[in-house]
Order: C-alpha cells, then structure tokens, then sequence
C-alpha cells in the first residue's frame, strides 16, 4: 500500500506492507531518535509528534500516519536545544537512552502549557521511563529551563 505523509516538514510518499509500525516506518527513513525500548508501549522512548501531539510510534500503524504531519526529534532540533543542557546540567541525562522521549514529551508540555507546575510536568513526562534517574533531575531541569527563560524576556517567558 502506499502512504503520503509529512516527516519533519518534507513529504513523503512510500510503499509499505500494511502491517508496518510507525516506529520502523521512521526509522527506515532516518529517525533514529524514535527509540524501541519495552514493545509494549509504557516506555516512552519512541514519541513522536504527529499533527503537534505526542504519540507511542510502537503501537501505530504507519498507514494510520497517512495524511498527518509527523514530527521527530531530528526535526525539532533548535527547539530541544533550548532546554536539553539544563537537563544535563541536572545529571538527568546519566546514559541518555531516554532522553529523546522525555525531550520530545516536554516540547509538546511546554507547546500546552508553557509555564506548567510541577505537578503537571510530572503527569505529563509520567510515560517516560529513565532507568538511571528518579525523574527529579528531569524536572529540575526543566524548571530551570523556565526560569532562564523568565530572567531572558520578562514574566511571560518569551
């Protein structure tokens, strides 16, 4: 079958067997961010946005992408710039497996609710799994991050 659908702003257009996951669809087209972590789609690591809102790649079909805007962290790469060093900074990023989940949930956090509390950057990362960290670090980082912004353009944060 054939599918047309945007990737990170480009079209594409591919034949496929029906059966064909997201995630292998993106990754044979050079998405290597869209991680496989658990088959069971509890792990987070292969989020990618699709029309601007997070989805598990491992549990969709690339036929039901037809039609939609997808998006990676390949393609999201001056967005995540912006906060993945405060991250780092908070040791949250100990073997980085993770990382292209949590970056590609807390853009779409910060797309919704761009100063969120800590309960909602919790509940919203809550489908991540870090095997290294207890998850503090992520959110401190991602506080930090929001101060910066703050100090930089005032109480709106832009």
């Amino acid at each position: 079958m054939e599918i047309k659908l945007t990737l990170n702003g480009k079209t594409v257009t591919d034949r496929i067997d029906p059966d064909l996951l997201l995630i292998d669809f993106l990754r044979t087209h050079g998405c290597y961010s869209v991680k496989r972590g658990c088959e069971t789609s509890n792990c987070g690591l292969c989020t990618v946005l699709m029309d601007e809102k997070p989805i598990l790649s491992c549990s969709m079909l690339a036929a039901r992408a037809s039609g939609h805007s997808i998006r990676t962290l390949e393609g999201l790469q001056e967005e995540a710039a912006d906060f993945v060093g405060f991250i780092a900074d908070q040791g949250a990023d100990q073997c980085g497996f993770c990382n292209p989940g949590f970056v590609m949930n807390t853009i779409a956090l910060l797309r919704e609710i761009p100063d969120p509390t800590d309960d909602q950057i919790r509940s919203y990362l809550a489908g991540n799994l870090c095997r290294c960290s207890g998850y503090d670090g992520q959110l401190r980082g991602i506080r930090s991050y929001l101060e910066s912004r703050r100090e930089k353009g005032g109480s709106h944060g832009k």
